[in-house]
């Protein structure tokens, strides 16, 4: 026999996943985060910016940790991105960077945890999270936040002009103005020109370090085109897209979660 009483309904599993470079001060901080907040199930442990997002659009956790100087897409590009990819997900940055960021993370919508990691101060930022329900981000307020960071506390850096890729028994020398798209290939990268193709050791993830980001952008975790190659994007109901090259025939596949990096294209 069933019993008729009312059942409380089940309170909602805080859920999160941590985004850091350095396995060890990930390993560190998942620990901490345990013994800080015993009900949060961590969902994904993340080496890059783009598992980061994957992991984010996939599985909407109420909180990301973000390493904001991470390989590929950066913490504030995976932020930026997950607004819309998952607007409730409340975002908390990890950063070495006090002097240029503190200020603007106090608006409430975005935390900090500062490296390493303080007891205390993680102890604050958990109680913040489990105060509030998931809001969504100011878009602008990254963005901004973005240009002062990269602007004052990572310096000015000159992008990759040019790159050596083997062909077969050829070493070619590629302007990397030239270049269509980098294409993630194992433990190699595809270099794809309008000429056609040719293999470096550089990993995807290494590349976006040392490439112009006003020109280059990671549209899948395997690939990142020129967009000054890029003839058309396609958007579909499903939120992905498709570019057509401007001088190759096949066509790129963008993620969903990367669709938002084109907004205003």
């Amino acid at each position: 026999m069933s019993d008729p009483r009312p059942q409380a309904p089940a309170r909602a599993v805080a859920t999160a996943i941590v985004a850091e470079d350095e396995s060890l001060l990930r390993q560190s901080l998942v620990e901490q985060l345990l013994r800080a907040w015993p009900e949060l199930e961590i969902v994904a442990e993340c080496e890059d910016g783009a598992s980061a997002l994957d992991a984010i659009a996939e599985l909407q956790p109420s909180v990301a940790f973000l390493d904001i100087r991470m390989p590929g897409l950066t913490g504030l590009d995976v932020a930026a991105a997950a607004a819309e990819a998952s607007p409730d997900t409340r975002i908390v940055f990890i950063t070495a960077y006090d002097q240029y960021a503190v200020d603007a993370f106090e608006h409430g919508a975005i935390d900090y945890l500062l490296k390493p990691v303080d007891l205390e101060r993680l102890d604050a930022t958990v109680r913040r999270l489990q105060s509030q329900s998931g809001v969504g981000l100011d878009a602008a307020l990254i963005e901004a936040l973005a240009a002062r960071m990269r602007g004052a506390a990572f310096g000015p850096a000159e992008p990759l002009t040019w790159i050596t890729a083997s062909a077969g028994r050829e070493t070619r020398l590629i302007l990397v103005d030239d270049v269509a798209y980098f294409r993630a290939d194992h433990k190699y990268t595809v270099v794809v020109t309008a000429e056609g193709e040719a293999l470096i050791r550089k990993p995807i993830r290494d590349l976006l370090e040392v490439l112009d980001p006003t020109v280059f952008k990671q549209v899948h975790r395997s690939t990142i085109v020129n967009l000054r190659a890029v003839a058309a994007i396609v958007r579909d109901d499903s939120g992905r897209g498709t570019l057509r090259l401007r001088n190759r025939e096949e066509t790129l596949a963008v993620s969903a979660p990367y669709m938002t990096l084109f907004k205003h294209m």
